[in-house]
């Protein structure tokens, strides 16, 4: 297992140079960062324009340039911001803070649910109870979250204060204009929306996931066997089938948690949430390269990450994975 670990870990620092190096090239060409510094920055003299393009190693080279940019990345040498010479750093950590928190409730509280819909649809395949679950399931993923979304909105700010005088949640930022400190109930009061846009496909999604795979396994050779054994219906879903139907689960659920760190790109733009996504929007319309560049380095390395989690996490649910 650790000698697995090991080598899958050493694999993932080649990966991870190979990726943000085609990144490095598909931004340079994309944003144009140098024309992008010079938009912004219309006074910038000839030895500031030189002194941008050293520090972000944007050599005419880009193997050359790209290894410029490494090193500066790695011993902690980052460009400010071309909007604002802003430090990079402290935007990407609240940015990614943001993100996870809103990401990991909802994908709990998506997983949960779709967790124990799919289990409850699985037990009667072709039911009442399969139907309406199955049914509620393709809704959830054929409704795009911009409109769930805005009919949330709609439903919860615009109409309810038409209704009670004032609207039960609030529709864009984390906390109110002007808010100094922590604050758990208000921080949960402007998650409330975005969270259910997010859960509303995770439900979807893992419910019909979870269906199918039970299914699978409640019908196979070894679960028929166990109950010609007398073993309990309930024993037998919960120690036999439900933590087999969990594998094929494990892979969906990581790339989902690896995903989630690059943000949701439009649940936050549309509810003005400053998360990974929102980050990323801005940074990219204004081809701040500088800020673009780390933000990929964190989404490629928690994928990489959260992969080899999901083999870890096969072995412990199957023993008949050997991962050596």
């Amino acid at each position: 297992m650790f000698r697995y670990i090991f080598r899958r870990a050493a694999w993932s620092v080649p990966t991870l140079m190979l990726v943000t190096f085609m990144v490095y090239i598909a931004l340079r060409i994309g944003t144009n960062p140098v024309e992008s510094y010079k938009r912004i920055n219309p006074r910038a003299t000839k030895e500031k324009i030189q002194e941008y393009i050293d520090i972000n190693g944007l050599d005419p080279n880009y193997v050359k340039g790209y290894f410029t940019w490494l090193k500066n990345f790695l011993t902690g040498n980052w460009p400010r911001s071309i909007k604002g010479s802003r430090e990079v750093w402290p935007a990407l950590k609240d940015a990614m803070a943001n993100t996870l928190r809103l990401g990991t409730v909802a994908s709990v509280v998506g997983i949960f649910f779709g967790l124990i819909t799919g289990v409850f649809a699985a037990l009667k395949p072709g039911g009442r109870r399969d139907i309406f679950f199955t049914t509620s399931a393709f809704v959830g993923i054929s409704v795009p979250p911009f409109i769930s979304a805005i009919l949330l909105q709609l439903l919860f700010a615009v109409y309810w204060q038409r209704w009670f005088g004032s609207s039960l949640f609030p529709t864009s930022g984390v906390y109110p204009a002007g808010h100094v400190g922590f604050n758990l109930f208000l921080m949960l009061k402007f998650m409330a929306l975005p969270t259910i846009v997010v859960a509303i496909q995770i439900v979807a999604i893992y419910s019909r996931y979870m269906r199918s795979s039970l299914i699978e396994v409640l019908n196979s050779d070894y679960m028929r066997t166990a109950r010609s054994k007398g073993i309990s219906e309930r024993r037998i879903l919960f120690n036999h089938g439900m933590r087999n139907a969990l594998i094929p689960l494990v892979t969906i659920a990581a790339l989902d948690f690896g995903s989630i760190v690059g943000g949701l790109i439009i649940t936050e733009n549309i509810f003005s949430y400053p998360g990974m996504g929102l980050y990323f929007l801005k940074s990219f319309g204004e081809g701040d390269f500088p800020l673009l560049m780390p933000w990929m380095v964190v989404i490629v390395s928690s994928v990489l990450a959260f992969n080899l989690l999901a083999d870890i996490a096969y072995a412990w649910l199957d023993p008949r994975i050997r991962l050596e």
